[in-house]
């Protein structure tokens, strides 16, 4: 791939100062008319990898009102293997994929180039690591936004994206959050009863996340990569742009939790975990995390990624009165004083999320679920902080953490070291 050479020097720094430059010039999508009625959506896709790519899809199937108008990614395959899937699902409209080469933007630069093209919705798809930067961009430019998980891989990304969301109420931009189960209708209707009182008191809370061996991408350095590139191109390996697996992945299990008890923070975790089977980069495969609240409900997440062992993914909510099941072979059901079994019907959360924020644009609303996507970002860092140290981490902790992995000054001819695995009890909890 040809690096971009407008792109030589990325920071957080350096982008918030070029990018307020911007913002008053792009401070409203060009199709607001009157109150706040869309009409055409221009769609924005910066990350064009399998999730940007299906995030995309939903976007265009929620509303046939829509156009993909612009995408952009640091590297030019995914671009082009995911407009020529787009347009093959679209072959029978055409001009729905509305994408020419000239708005396909390539390099670290390119979600700027996307933002400046004239859409009104951006999919920010990237690896985590990018998503404070780039959501901080995307509000400035008066951008509705669907943003991917993980929102942040550290203290000082999520504290960048409280900003962010902050900015977006005062701009009435919607920010909708990759947290998909949260549009999953028999965990909708489960989690009610849960909050409604038919397990009684919530006293503990159990949630596995275990899986084979993640392995996206191979970790081979071909010839003529640079660090940056090889990193990029090989991201979930990597803590500064993945999160490790228990962000990247196990995500979805942290932000049920946090849904599970009603969004408050918790005050404490202690975690430990594993490299057992991982053999590139600096994540770990295994983490045990245990969260604490203040009325002393306890959550229990094992997330774990690894071949030859057993799978399981499930979430239990054990009550005074009984207990709720999420997952497994038996669906949704309540067990004790008030027994039920969600037979409602099944639909693709993936696509209901979409579905859910073109109806509340189309009339007229702002969905910002920008408070509780920060939070969950942050039960997910700071488990991580404890495993990878050894330490207990309290939440006022995590937040005023002043760890920040984003590497500095990014450009492809930079010098970046392959990062060293964390060990719990020689790594400090900054």
């Amino acid at each position: 791939m040809t690096p971009s050479p407008t792109a030589s020097n990325f920071t957080r720094r350096n982008f918030l100062r070029s990018s307020s430059a911007a913002a008053g010039a792009l401070a409203f999508p060009a199709v607001l008319h009157g109150e706040n009625k869309l009409e055409r959506i221009r769609i924005g896709m910066i990350g064009c990898g399998g999730r940007g790519s299906g995030a995309a899809l939903n976007a265009l199937m929620a509303d046939e009102n829509t156009e993909l108008w612009a995408m952009g990614d640091a590297f030019a395959d995914p671009i082009e293997r995911a407009h020529a899937s787009l347009s093959e699902k679209f072959s029978a409209t055409p001009k729905r994929i509305n994408a020419p080469q000239e708005r396909r933007f390539v390099g670290l630069d390119a979600y700027q180039k996307v933002l400046a093209s004239g859409i009104d919705l951006v999919i920010l798809a990237t690896p985590g690591g990018f998503r404070p930067i780039m959501l901080r961009a995307a509000v400035e430019a008066g951008k509705h936004i669907f943003c991917e998980k993980p929102m942040a891989v550290d203290p000082a990304g999520v504290r960048s994206v409280i900003e962010s969301v902050k900015l977006a109420k005062e701009k009435n931009l919607a920010i909708r959050a990759g947290f998909n189960m949260r549009f999953e209708p028999g965990f909708i209707e489960g989690i009610n009863r849960v909050h409604g009182g038919e397990i009684g008191e919530i006293l503990a809370i159990h949630s596995t996340r275990m899986g084979g061996r993640l392995a996206r991408f191979s970790g081979e350095r071909l010839p003529g990569q640079g660090d940056l590139e090889w990193q990029l191109r090989n991201w979930h390996h990597f803590v500064w742009l993945s999160g490790d697996l228990i962000l990247e992945i196990s995500a979805h299990s942290i932000d049920k939790i946090a849904w599970m008890m009603g969004d408050v923070a918790p005050v404490r975790c202690l975690g430990t975990g594993a490299r057992h089977q991982q053999i590139i980069g600096d994540i770990w495969d295994q983490h045990d995390i245990t969260y604490e609240w203040a009325n002393g409900t306890i959550a229990v997440l094992r997330s774990r990624y690894e071949n030859n062992c057993f799978n399981e993914h499930r979430d239990v909510i054990i009550g005074t009165k009984g207990r709720c099941e999420f997952g497994g072979h038996n669906g949704v059901k309540i067990t004790g004083a008030n027994p039920w079994h969600y037979e409602g019907p099944k639909a693709v959360s993936h696509q209901l999320e979409h579905d859910r924020l073109f109806e509340s644009l189309r009339a007229g609303q702002r969905p910002n679920d920008g408070v509780r996507m920060a939070q969950s970002t942050l039960m997910g860092v700071m488990g991580r902080m404890s495993a990878y140290t050894g330490k207990e981490v309290t939440w006022e902790k995590a937040l005023n953490s002043q760890l920040d992995t984003m590497p500095k000054q990014l450009s492809w001819d930079m010098k970046l070291e392959t990062p060293v695995p964390a060990v719990p009890g020689s790594t400090p909890l900054i």
